[in-house]
């Protein structure tokens, strides 16, 4: 495919302490097919000619609708017994962005995300106001009953009414790990990224992590590459990682690879980060350090190459 535009998808489902045999052979089996369905879904798209953004979308949905990640069905809960959801999504060609934060009872956040790029004129929206204009474009809010899963009430009921909060990718045997997230470029050259996350367990005050925050968590830029990032929200909000590896590229003029990797294994170190991310460029080409014991994720390229991967 020496002259035609090379098109490929990442996906990641979370970073963190994922050691091998800490895992049933069962569970494992799970993960590595929602992820392969995930990326199947959204790697047919770009292989039919669709848009990197209709890509990613479809591809985060279908992590969301599974309760094995921390986003969509499977959110963690907060002090409250509640779950607080946030998305982002952008597209690289004109840089138009959507962001969620704070949202209860949507069953897919990250397409809310894109109906706030799309259709209402602002780039992110939180709370009570982000649920008003979910409900003026007739969204179904799901019961709390939706989102509930045994393994995340347990998880909460372990550290409930104390001050601890647990990042999905803790220490804990049999955890499960955090945001979802996708990346893209398709057969015009556009790139998207998409992230979706149900936050850490037991939050409070609100909190909100990287996942949502356009530069932080989920950037997208033609010129340069788009980025999902998964790991401690703080660090990845105080680095402003996914922009600074387009920066690396655009001003330093590294490689896709040689700046996600400065950004994961350089930078986000350096400031006691942990947790990776996906890139891609307009190449197509793809990176996905962490820097962690492990990071659920997956790509797919036209060029043939494909992979589904847990640990390090």
């Amino acid at each position: 495919m020496t002259n035609e535009q090379k098109y490929s998808i990442a996906i990641h489902g979370g970073a963190g302490t994922l050691l091998q045999g800490q895992m049933t052979v069962e569970k494992e089996k799970d993960y590595r097919n929602s992820l392969e369905q995930a990326l199947e879904k959204g790697y047919d798209l770009l292989e039919n000619g669709a848009p990197a953004i209709d890509a990613v979308e479809a591809a985060v949905k279908v992590l969301e609708d599974s309760p094995l990640f921390n986003a969509g069905k499977g959110s963690v809960f907060t002090a409250d017994g509640t779950h607080e959801m946030d998305a982002a999504i952008m597209e690289g060609k004109d840089r138009q962005a959507g962001a969620v934060s704070l949202i209860t009872g949507i069953k897919n956040p990250i397409s809310l995300a894109r109906d706030v790029m799309e259709k209402s004129g602002h780039v992110f929206l939180a709370g009570e106001g982000a649920l008003k204009f979910a409900k003026s474009l007739n969204y179904t809010l799901e019961e709390e009953n939706y989102f509930y899963e045994k393994f995340r009430h347990r998880q909460w009921l372990e550290i409930k009414d104390s001050d601890k909060f647990q990042l999905d990718h803790s220490n804990a045997k049999d955890s499960k790990f955090g945001t979802v997230g996708a990346v893209a470029c398709d057969k015009e050259g556009n790139l998207a990224a998409a992230t979706s996350t149900g936050g850490m367990t037991n939050k409070k005050f609100g909190r909100v992590g990287d996942s949502p925050m356009i530069g932080a968590g989920n950037y997208a830029n033609n010129k340069t590459c788009a980025v999902s990032c998964t790991g401690s929200g703080e660090y990845f909000i105080r680095g402003v990682v996914a922009y600074d590896v387009s920066a690396l590229m655009e001003y330093k003029g590294l490689s896709l690879e040689a700046a996600a990797n400065e950004a994961v294994h350089g930078r986000l170190l350096k400031i006691g980060g942990d947790g990776g991310l996906i890139a891609v460029d307009a190449t197509g080409n793809l990176a996905l350090p962490f820097n962690t014991e492990g990071m659920y994720r997956a790509f797919k390229t036209s060029g043939g190459l494909r992979e589904i991967a847990i640990y390090k």
